[in-house]
């Protein structure tokens, strides 16, 4: 009986040291972050600042050698030295939606079915992930869980890097329906020799034809207040025709690129948005015209075209932010990297960015914007809530991002992750010789 109850607390322990941390607790008493440098997230810096806040809610933010507060019932912590971001935002992620991509039973990000406007990626996404702590420890709080497959893949939502499960995680629920536009050439890779072969769509007009069939149902279904019985999949694309939802329309090429906005305008949707955008240096103009923000795929990256310059794409969000595009970043559909975000702004400010508040807005206020959260998120300004992160250095520099502090909505959150716990357990092993 002694050895079973030994064992029983032997595997408990284990089970305690390999899981995430518990999601933090609701803030209880006001909080003020003292003498950091404080980056407002709308190009603002404020060299020594405070900020404080209170049951999630940032009630001040003003400069530490000017202001002078009563800090008598405040939870008080000294970050001299250090920077104060907001919580960077990740657009078009499949974080919390797979696990391990080659473990089909941790990979829950799309659905059966070409037309699926009516799946929701809100309900799929798992808060007890572990990628999700290693993506808080660079400062990425919040992500935009989206569906992938078909052509209508179905609606994202926005989710906080923390809570119990998905009702608790999420911030804005349905902001958008995805739509995979069908270009009019394919890229598949060869097995054989390793190479990248572009391919004709023969499908192409067919999947037009069935898209404007399905966009025409929707927006006459839409103009009725109610229906009965609901159609489901024309009942999840209301919100498109009323602008309360986005149109996130997935296109690289410049043609595919024009073709995709002409249609949505066309069929009467007001908030259209490009993501991946592999082009879209070749449709600047377009899409400033048309006032069609970007959320760009991965910088990291080699050019589509053998004749573009190498480092094409760390340009690109320089090329349209110059144009006046306004410009999010994302790693798309590489989730275990999406921790490595804010260092895709740092390479945008060598290539071609304004200066570095400028690229701090692509993955801050200009993804807030995009996504429809910026009443509550994207900048550290009185009223907003509490998503933001304290580190060491530059948050922009792999070199110097150490987050030493996170807050969601207030609360202080455990910035233990597996990646420490390896770490840690191999740094003890290789240090004992």
């Amino acid at each position: 009986m002694k050895r079973l109850l030994i064992s029983i607390l032997t595997l408990a322990s284990l089970m305690s040291y390999g899981q995430n941390p518990a999601p933090a607790k609701p803030q209880t008493k006001a909080t003020a972050l003292l003498n950091g440098t404080i980056h407002i997230g709308n190009g603002q810096v404020i060299p020594n600042g405070v900020i404080i806040f209170e049951n999630g809610i940032i009630t001040n933010v003003a400069d530490a050698t000017v202001v002078r507060l009563a800090m008598d019932n405040l939870d008080v912590i000294n970050v001299a030295g250090k920077h104060i971001y907001p919580g960077i935002i990740s657009p078009a992620s499949t974080v919390g939606l797979q696990e391990i991509g080659a473990v089909r039973s941790t990979v829950d990000k799309q659905e059966v079915g070409i037309l699926n406007p009516n799946v929701r990626a809100l309900i799929a996404y798992n808060t007890d992930s572990e990628i999700i702590p290693t993506i808080r420890n660079n400062g990425v709080l919040l992500t935009q869980a989206m569906p992938q497959g078909g052509t209508v893949s179905g609606s994202s939502s926005v989710m906080m890097a923390d809570g119990w499960n998905w009702e608790d995680a999420v911030l804005k629920k349905d902001d958008g329906i995805w739509l995979n536009w069908p270009a009019y050439f394919g890229r598949e890779f060869d097995l054989a020799d390793f190479t990248v072969v572009v391919k004709k769509n023969e499908k192409r007009n067919e999947a037009i034809a069935a898209l404007k069939a399905t966009f025409a149902d929707a927006r006459a279904y839409a103009a009725e207040p109610s229906h009965t019985p609901m159609n489901l999949k024309l009942e999840a694309m209301r919100g498109l025709f009323s602008g309360k939802q986005n149109l996130y329309i997935r296109a690289d090429y410049g043609k595919d690129i024009i073709e995709a906005v002409t249609f949505a305008k066309s069929v009467g949707v007001p908030k259209v948005v490009i993501v991946g955008g592999e082009e879209a240096n070749r449709v600047v103009t377009f899409l400033k015209d048309n006032n069609v923000p970007v959320i760009l795929s991965a910088l990291h990256r080699l050019p589509n075209r053998e004749d573009e310059d190498v480092d094409l794409p760390y340009r690109m969000p320089g090329i349209l932010q110059k144009a006046g595009v306004l410009v999010g970043l994302s790693y798309a559909d590489e989730w275990w990297r999406t921790r490595n975000l804010p260092f895709l702004a740092g390479t945008a400010v060598g290539f071609g960015v304004t200066d570095r508040e400028e690229a701090l807005k692509m993955v801050t206020s200009n993804t807030a914007k995009i996504l429809g959260i910026d009443n509550v998120v994207g900048t550290l300004e009185k009223g907003k809530q509490a998503t933001l992160f304290v580190s060491a250095g530059d948050a922009l520099d792999m070199r110097t991002n150490v987050v030493e502090h996170v807050f969601i909505q207030g609360r202080k959150v455990n910035l233990d992750d597996r990646h420490k716990r390896l770490y840690n357990t191999y740094k003890e092993k290789y240090q004992q010789k």
